[in-house]
């Protein structure tokens, strides 16, 4: 099997995955031609429309969803925005504290007398309680990079009769995830799927989907998007479809490709190649280990200095939180490791040769 680096054109000193996705070559090639045949007077409505259907149909794959709970959109704090407006007058949402505020604005902002509460990521099974109507999290900490405990939130959310909404965003892509095991999840896929930005799907469970009001609804929520482009749109579409939004079609005419590449690669090779090259970091830097491992590496960095060190070399990273963050993907190698350990003054790491024998098969 073709190794998914060879995909990339570039992706040597980027450690940014988790800020912003390299474009794969079909992808640019599909963007291209899309845009030379708009600008030639041909634009391709039709084939951008199957763009749609495609990328639906490989998220689904991607994440393990039936391709019917899966909803399209543009952006994560929108699609959860639609099930903020649905969360009963005066109930309780339960979020990780820090957590992206895609996820937890529109909760706090939703008025009603929603009430939100937080907990440590660690503690977030721990503080569901019974008076608590949705556990709201993400399953990769964007400032951070911890992983969640989703096996132990999802079971404590059931115990308790609360819903679940899990953000994958910072974890399809590198990390194996099944979306059934939550009620809803969200995902922009401008970051480790590598998609245009504008891009954005929505998991929902069916059972969980009869309590979710279409407050976006559209021509493109319709079952027959063609046939209902006035008036009232006409008859909904009977699953997860009818929470659809217009689509940008140029963002889904490069996604599409990108997200088969991803729904067609081994997820467990990816995951091993990934989580080791962000382990031989930690060993350079001397960090401790997770209890889960992550892609992402980060430590603190209140002045910038690790950042800065960083940029100096070329290397593409990023801070956040007063933290500097580094991520590993498909496209990086053990010499993208090497290269960000000495530019930040980390000295023998010829000596760090635990991982040099071992070949992954992206």
């Amino acid at each position: 099997m073709s190794s998914l680096a060879s995909h990339f054109a570039g992706g040597r000193d980027y450690l940014a995955a988790c800020t912003l996705g390299l474009p794969s070559r079909e992808t640019v090639r599909a963007v291209r031609a899309d845009l030379d045949a708009a600008a030639s007077g041909r634009p391709d409505v039709v084939a951008a429309s199957q763009a749609v259907e495609d990328a639906r149909a490989s998220y689904a794959r991607l994440v393990s969803a039936p391709r019917g709970d899966v909803a399209i959109g543009s952006q994560t704090s929108v699609q959860v925005a639609l099930i903020a407006a649905s969360v009963p007058d005066g109930a309780e949402v339960l979020c990780a504290e820090g957590d992206f505020s895609s996820l937890v604005a529109p909760f706090a902002h939703a008025g009603r007398g929603i009430r939100l509460r937080t907990a440590p990521l660690s503690e977030l099974a721990a503080a569901v309680s019974a008076d608590t109507w949705l556990v709201a999290f993400s399953l990769v900490q964007s400032a951070t990079g911890d992983v969640a405990d989703a096996v132990g939130i999802a079971a404590a959310a059931a115990r308790a009769g609360a819903r679940t909404l899990c953000d994958l965003t910072q974890a399809a892509g590198w990390l194996p995830v099944d979306a059934t095991m939550f009620d809803a999840t969200v995902c922009h896929a401008y970051k480790w799927l590598c998609c245009p930005r504008g891009v954005s799907f929505l998991t929902i469970s069916p059972a969980f989907a009869h309590e979710i009001r279409p407050v976006q609804a559209g021509w493109y929520s319709g079952d027959d998007p063609w046939s209902s482009c006035y008036g009232t749109g006409g008859v909904l579409a009977p699953d997860a479809r009818r929470f659809d939004v217009s689509p940008a079609w140029q963002a889904f005419v490069g996604a599409a490709p990108a997200l088969a590449l991803f729904a067609d690669a081994d997820i467990t090779a990816t995951y091993t190649h990934t989580t080791g090259l962000a382990a031989r970091f930690r060993d350079g830097l001397g960090l401790a280990h997770p209890e889960r491992p992550s892609a992402i590496v980060t430590w603190p960095d209140a002045t910038g200095e690790a950042l800065a060190q960083l940029t100096a070399h070329g290397i593409t990273a990023s801070g956040r939180a007063g933290r500097a963050r580094v991520a590993f993907h498909v496209f990086n190698d053990e010499r993208d490791v090497d290269r960000a350990l000495h530019a930040l003054g980390v000295r023998g790491i010829e000596n760090l040769s635990a991982f040099d024998g071992l070949v992954y098969a992206i």
